[in-house]
């Protein structure tokens, strides 16, 4: 296969990438570091169908994105973002299930020394396989061990590197010599373009539910606030009507003011037999629904005994 010159692949990229600019709406910034050639083809492939994966450099990336605001000003807030070993996803279906995808096509690889941790990394006590000879090592490491059936043993559970820190080359040797591979690889999504609008990716996180329960507090906020100062809302008005309608059947009840639905109330404070009589079939009602259902078990519990006692013949009789 003949490759083509550099500045006819150029151009190709760039036409490239200002198709997928047009044709897909949704894309996410994601980087590559630590992700090998082989790797990345598995992701590709995973992907086939679903989305599209483009890596370059940032120069060419930025070039074609600014060549391309004309058309769709709002690409311009992808610049800022095209630095470092970065790459774009693109794709029109569901961004959440692209994500997992992504996500999921990650490797274990062992520690190395100048990589930057990725996440906290913690031995844990164990027997190894190493001998004596070794403990100098780990002493230098000021990691607690013991000699046991001739092999080195760790006493308890060591922190050896947080996340962000670099790893040094004790820690890197170390890791490999207990077989630990404490890291994964994989395209890390940085942020998310939908339409001309860029967020984070904790942003798809948020369901319908947490939305809901947000607004729900903020109406709540607004409420307690109106009421407070005593300034009308939409949210407010309703408990404003009801508490002035308490304080009215507050005064009816005290005075020999009257009114249709004070009436009840004071017929209750004068004779408070007839709330019991109005609250005792509302708390009787359960019970009633529950005793038909008592006399069909103790029916069928009777007609039970009885036919064991009508089988309790002999085998003669």
């Amino acid at each position: 296969m003949v490759r083509d010159d550099r500045s006819t692949w150029k151009s190709k990229y760039f036409e490239k990438m200002i198709q997928l600019l047009d044709d897909y709406p949704k894309c996410f910034i994601v980087g590559a570091d630590n992700v090998g050639s082989r790797q990345m083809q598995r992701i590709r492939i995973s992907l086939r169908g679903h989305a599209v994966v483009l890596m370059g450099k940032n120069t060419m990336m930025r070039k074609a994105i600014r060549g391309h605001l004309e058309n769709n000003p709002a690409l311009e807030k992808l610049l800022p973002y095209i630095k470092g070993n970065v790459g774009l996803v693109f794709t029109k279906g569901d961004m959440m299930e692209i994500r997992k995808i992504i996500e999921s096509n990650k490797v274990a690889a062992p520690a190395k020394a100048g990589a930057i941790a990725t996440v906290d990394v913690t031995v844990p006590s164990q027997c190894t396989v190493l001998g004596p000879e070794k403990t100098s090592f780990f002493q230098a490491l000021a990691i607690q061990t013991k000699i046991t059936k001739g092999t080195i043993e760790i006493l308890n559970d060591v922190k050896l590197i947080k996340e962000g820190d670099k790893v040094g080359a004790s820690e890197a040797t170390l890791l490999n010599m207990l077989g630990i591979s404490p890291f994964t690889y994989g395209l890390q999504i940085e942020m998310v373009y939908d339409n001309g609008t860029v967020f984070d990716l904790a942003i798809l996180d948020i369901s319908d539910d947490d939305i809901r329960v947000r607004f729900l507090d903020g109406v709540r906020n607004v409420s307690c606030v109106s009421l407070a100062i005593n300034y009308p809302t939409l949210v407010s008005v309703p408990h404003s009507v009801i508490n002035a309608f308490k304080n009215l059947l507050a005064i009816a009840v005290a005075t020999d003011i009257s009114f249709k639905e004070a009436e009840t109330a004071k017929e209750f404070v004068k004779d408070p037999s007839k709330f019991t009589a109005a609250v005792a079939p509302v708390a009787a009602a359960p019970a009633a629904a529950e005793e038909p259902a008592k006399k069909k078990a103790e029916e069928k519990k009777v007609e039970s005994e009885s036919e064991d006692e009508d089988m309790g013949f002999g085998l003669f009789d």
